[in-house]
């Protein structure tokens, strides 16, 4: 009787311990989370400035920060061109347009063809001689900018240039270490970027893959949800989508150059594509190289490995995990005008 209780007891400890271990691994020990590099960030841009603070997370937990200051000015590439100036000149002059999934070169040909592209025949950028409508003031960049742009800027490129945000400075907190959560937090205006409107031009194939006085300003928090993405390692914005259908609507083209940013007065620089121009970081095991880190400090890695094979098993945010690097995610193709979808982690308020 007494090796028979014993061996009882010896079975309910061991079915409790399996118990306790099960419950705990159905929550966060499933997934691990690397900590924030803050060597790389200096590496890819000298000038940002990276300090380590104490902040407060979405969740209500106290936890450390990397507070990252930026100018929103890229050292690792140059920054356009955005429009070319004649329907002749080729891809050197011009930055790219996503559309459909796809990434089009901003040439010549392409503002040529847009009547055709969008099947609608109000569109016509260029005059007779074939010289492109440019914005070419900062005036004219921030009208054209404007939701209720006026009839003058109707079939304008908009280019806004460097020299227009020479006093821009942007700060942003990342969770130095990440912790994965099972609820997912969608960015304010849940956005995925994908657009799919009219078809390439003929002849095009696709590549590989703000104030009343100063236009419309960048998306505002919504009960304290954001909806910046995260940042490069250059210190860059990934910014929510792009809103095309308004650019579009009223007649006007805003390109992104090839690193796949273009420039707000208020925003800066920023991207709305990861097209591997910018700064990243090899993996030695082929995996997709990083990129940048969400804003809830998870790092983000390109589309593609360095085999050019997409990742699997992503969850609705583009995450997933392995052993070597935690949990992680994985921007969407550039043609999508968007990176990732959701975040899986508390951010900083």
């Amino acid at each position: 009787m007494k090796h028979l209780s014993f061996l009882t007891l010896l079975v309910s400890f061991f079915l409790f311990s399996c118990g306790s271990q099960k419950s705990a691994n159905n929550g966060n020990s499933l997934k691990f989370a690397t900590e924030v590099n803050p060597d790389y960030l200096k590496a890819a841009n000298k000038n940002l400035l990276v300090t380590k603070v104490q902040c407060t997370l979405s969740d209500g937990t106290k936890s450390e920060c990397y507070q990252i200051v930026t100018n929103s000015t890229p050292t690792d590439h140059a920054m356009g061109p955005w429009c070319p100036t004649s329907i002749s000149q080729g891809a050197d002059a011009g930055g790219i347009w996503l559309e459909g999934g796809k990434v089009y070169d901003v040439d010549g040909e392409f503002v040529k063809n847009m009547a055709s592209f969008y099947k609608d025949a109000n569109w016509k950028m260029y005059d007779a001689e074939g010289n492109i409508n440019v914005t070419n003031t900062e005036q004219d960049c921030i009208n054209a900018a404007n939701p209720n742009v006026g009839e003058e800027y109707k079939n304008f490129c908009v280019e806004c240039l460097p020299s227009y945000i020479t006093d821009v400075s942007k700060t942003f907190l990342i969770p130095v270490k990440p912790s994965f959560q099972e609820e997912v937090i969608n960015f304010m205006g849940a956005g995925v970027g994908r657009t799919d409107r009219g078809e390439k031009p003929s002849g095009r194939k696709p590549q590989k893959d703000d104030s009343k006085k100063k236009g419309p300003k960048p998306d505002r928090r919504e009960s304290g949800v954001p909806s910046t993405r995260g940042i490069a390692l250059n210190g860059v914005e990934f910014s929510a989508p792009a809103p095309v259908n308004n650019i579009l609507s009223a007649y006007t083209l805003a390109p992104f150059d090839d690193a796949g940013g273009h420039i707000n007065v208020h925003q800066g620089y920023h991207y709305h594509a990861a097209t591997g121009v910018s700064y990243s970081v090899k993996q030695e095991d082929g995996h997709a190289p990083l990129i940048g880190y969400a804003i809830d400090g998870h790092a983000i890695y390109a589309n593609l490995d360095e085999s050019g094979k997409l990742p699997e098993g992503l969850d609705s945010c583009r995450g997933h995990d392995d052993d070597l690097r935690g949990y992680h995610y994985h921007v969407d193709a550039a043609g999508t005008n968007n990176f990732i979808n959701c975040i899986h982690g508390a951010y900083a308020n």
